[in-house]
């Protein structure tokens, strides 16, 4: 577990309601970096009541507390409401996922953005006259379908992250070529080119950009009034 990048096990297991894989994989390693993505599924393992889960839950909720990032005290009192420790979140739950309300929020800036079908959870991106079609003409039983609209925010917060990634790493030479990649136009695609020489580097950068993305995403749907609830085995 130490030599790969555990999030895609951790997605996978929570998005097939596998609570206990996602129990046996968080106990194994260091959980600093993963406690947007540990969360989701520790609340699906809390839910089916898994062995250990509790135990682990509360060690996310001091972490996320203690870190006070974007999302993170979204995420932390599901995870206490979870625990009988505290109040359930005045929002209505929605089994959606993160990483595609991410792509919507934080896309091309020239994108008009996407909404949510709220009956489902999924996230559609404005693309073209299908998804207005789509919320105009109803579901298949003639049911007006209920709609969140997402607005495209920009890169702005993604840009960020690449510059507080390079002010973790140690040696001055690899900081410098890539304060130099992200200047100007194509900054991302040079940035990932120049971390592209370090497998070890580039695997860090994906969790340390999904980690934070995540939280954002969290917490603008939390502003909007929902929360995210496990997609399956609830």
């Amino acid at each position: 577990m130490d030599d790969e990048d555990p999030r895609p096990a951790l997605r996978g297991a929570t998005y097939r309601g596998d609570g206990e894989t996602v129990v046996s994989v968080l106990g194994r390693l260091d959980p600093r970096e993963y406690l947007q993505i540990g969360g989701d599924g520790l609340l699906l393992a809390l839910v089916q009541r898994v062995d250990g889960a509790a135990d682990l839950a509360g060690r996310w909720v001091e972490m996320l507390r203690e870190r006070d990032r974007d999302g993170d005290a979204e995420l932390a009192d599901q995870l206490d409401a979870r625990l009988g420790r505290g109040p359930s979140p005045m929002l209505r739950p929605l089994p959606i996922d993160l990483e595609q309300l991410t792509d919507v929020l934080e896309g091309d800036p020239t994108s008009p953005g996407g909404r949510i079908d709220l009956d489902t959870g999924e996230v559609w991106p404005i693309f073209d006259d299908f998804l207005t079609d789509q919320a105009n003409d109803g579901d298949e039983d003639g049911e007006e379908r209920e709609w969140l609209e997402v607005p495209c925010l920009g890169s702005r917060a993604s840009y960020r992250d690449m510059q507080d990634f390079i002010d973790t790493l140690d040696d001055p030479g690899r900081r410098d070529r890539l304060e130099i990649a992200i200047e100007g136009r194509g900054a991302f695609r040079r940035f990932k080119d120049v971390l592209a020489r370090s497998e070890a580097d580039l695997t860090r950068w994906y969790g340390f950009s999904d980690e934070r993305q995540r939280g954002r995403a969290r917490a603008w749907l939390a502003d909007a009034g929902y929360a995210v609830s496990p997609r399956r085995g609830s």
